[in-house]
C-alpha cells in the first residue's frame, strides 16, 4: 500500500479525536495542532500535508482561519455548526471542504449517529475514509450547491432546537410531540435569517421537513445545549442587521427576559 500524506487536525476534542483515530486507521499518518502549539511554526515542520481539518468551535473559527499560512489555505476541512460560505469566503478562501456533521461524540460517551454526515469539495473521500473506519455514515455530495443546502439544513435544525430549548427545554421528541408548531415558526424565522445570510432562496418545506425527521430518529437528544444562548443572541443580531422582523424570536425573547 502507498504511504499517505499526513492529515494536519487543528483541536484535539471531542469532535477532533473522532476525526483523528478515524484518519488514523485509514492509513493517514495525523498531526494534532493543540492549544498553546503555533499554527505557523507547525505548517512549516509539516510540509507535506494533504489535508488541514480545523476542529475548532465556531466562536473561535474565524480566529483560527486567520492564523492559517497561506500554504494551508487550500487544503482546509471544516465541520462547525452554523456553517456558510460566507465564513470561509471572508477570509479570503475560494476552495474548501467542508461538511454537515450529523453525529456527535461526548465525553464518556460513544458515538451518536443520527444521519450520514455530507461532505464537499477536494478532500471529500479522505473525510468520507476516515469515517468509513469510524463506522459513521458519510456522503460525497456532487456540487458547492449541494453542500450550501445541507449546511443550512444542519442550520436550521440546530438553531431551532436550542432557541425553542430556551424556553421549553426538554428534547427533540418533545418538540415533535408537543410544540411542533412552535418548533416550525421558530424555523421559518431561522430561514428567514440563513436566506439573508447566503444571499439564496431554499425550500422551505424540504429544509422543515428535513428538521422533523431528524427529531424522530433522536427524540431523546436534549433542545438546548451550552452554547444555545450564543447562538439565539447572535440570530437576533442577524436578524436586526438585515432589518427585518422576527416576531416569534422577539417574543421568546422578551419572555425569558421577564423570568
Amino acid at each position: 500500500m502507498k504511504m499517505k500524506k499526513p492529515v494536519v487536525i487543528v483541536g484535539i476534542g471531542q469532535m477532533g479525536g473522532v476525526f483523528a483515530k478515524g484518519f488514523l486507521k485509514a492509513g493517514y499518518p495525523v498531526y494534532p495542532v493543540v492549544s498553546g502549539m503555533s499554527i505557523e511554526s507547525s505548517a512549516k515542520s509539516i510540509l507535506e500535508c494533504d489535508f488541514v481539518l480545523l476542529a475548532v468551535p465556531e466562536n473561535k473559527l474565524h480566529a483560527v482561519i486567520q492564523l492559517i499560512p497561506n500554504q494551508w489555505k487550500n487544503k482546509l476541512g471544516l465541520l462547525q455548526n452554523e456553517l456558510l460560505p460566507k465564513d470561509w469566503q471572508a477570509e479570503g478562501i475560494k476552495t474548501i471542504t467542508a461538511m454537515a456533521v450529523w453525529f456527535e461524540k461526548k465525553k464518556a460517551q460513544g458515538i451518536k449517529v443520527f444521519k450520514p454526515t455530507p461532505v464537499f469539495g477536494p478532500h471529500a473521500e479522505t473525510v468520507r475514509e476516515g469515517l468509513h473506519e469510524m463506522d459513521i455514515p458519510c456522503k460525497v455530495l456532487s456540487s458547492s450547491d449541494e453542500l450550501l443546502t445541507e449546511l443550512v439544513k444542519k442550520n436550521v435544525y440546530v438553531l431551532t432546537i436550542n432557541i425553542a430549548g430556551i424556553e421549553k427545554g426538554g428534547t427533540t421528541g418533545d418538540l415533535l410531540t408537543n410544540h411542533l408548531d412552535f418548533a416550525q415558526s421558530i424555523a421559518n424565522e431561522v430561514i428567514d435569517i440563513q436566506e439573508w445570510l447566503a444571499k439564496k432562496k431554499f425550500n422551505r418545506d424540504e429544509l422543515i421537513s428535513s428538521m422533523i425527521s431528524v427529531f424522530e430518529k433522536v427524540p431523546g437528544h436534549k433542545c438546548r445545549g451550552r452554547v444555545a444562548r450564543e447562538r439565539f443572541d447572535r440570530a437576533l443580531a442577524y436578524a436586526a442587521e438585515a432589518g427585518f422582523g422576527t416576531p416569534v424570536l422577539t417574543g421568546i425573547a422578551e419572555r425569558i427576559s421577564n423570568t
